[in-house]
């Protein structure tokens, strides 16, 4: 803002170039500060629990994510009492496991809609507390499980055990991880197996009532061993 006062000549005589001045005074309007400035018509800026509430959700959503990715191609899931487990124990155990076991530690709720309409819903039954998943991408499940079991024992973690495990549709519970931890390797099934091809009948009847996995890894090793004798000496 700008005002301008003008001075005039009084009665006494004056010369000529100072009849008359003019003064100049600019003011500069100071912002009141307990005012805030209004946000422009149509527009509301997000309130903080609505923006922290976005925030949840996406995480949410990307550790069912994880979940999903990690249920792909996997041939164990299992459970682990999370509760007690130090940020560093967590570490060291996520290091000594290997390549082909992945640990997540991701809410009951979240896995829960991760499984959901999969084979895998029969992990249910150990949804209980606070819970570390194991999953494991080998055939080699005594192998994968080993490892937890030598660093449980280390460390001396009796509470922090297995809350169950689902393998090839069946819901393992505590008490039966003996069977997991002590199924015979991929090499010693093979050996049994194409031994019992060259049994009499009655050893071919058991191996056709053999599990599953146990028949399909006699066709692998049937097909493997023709592959063998047929890039043999012509």
């Amino acid at each position: 803002m700008e005002a301008s006062l003008c001075a005039f000549p009084t009665s006494k005589s004056l010369p000529i170039h100072s009849q008359s001045q003019v003064l100049t005074l600019n003011f500069t309007r100071i912002p009141d500060p307990s005012r805030r400035r209004q946000p422009a018509l149509g527009l509301r800026t997000p309130s903080l629990p609505l923006i922290r509430g976005a925030i949840s959700r996406t995480k949410k959503e990307a550790t069912v994510e994880v979940v999903k990715q990690q249920l792909e191609n996997c041939y164990l899931v299992a459970g682990i009492k999370y509760k007690g487990l130090t940020v560093k124990e967590l570490q060291e155990l996520r290091k000594s496991l290997p390549e082909s076991v992945k640990l997540v530690v991701a809410k009951n709720t979240l896995v829960g809609k991760a499984i959901e309409g999969t084979p895998w819903e029969a992990l249910k039954p150990c949804m209980k507390g606070m819970n570390a998943w194991m999953f494991v991408h080998t055939e080699e499940i005594p192998e994968a499980l080993k490892p937890y079991r030598s660093f449980q024992k280390e460390k001396k973690l009796e509470d922090n055990d297995f809350t169950g495990a689902v393998f090839e549709g069946k819901f393992y519970g505590p008490s039966d991880f003996k069977a997991l931890e002590t199924m015979p390797s991929r090499a010693e099934v093979y050996a049994k197996l194409l031994g019992s091809l060259q049994s009499p009948a009655i050893s071919l009847i058991s191996t056709l009532q053999a599990p599953a996995r146990d028949l399909v890894l006699l066709l692998k090793a049937h097909v493997k061993k023709l592959e063998e004798e047929g890039s043999g000496p012509q």
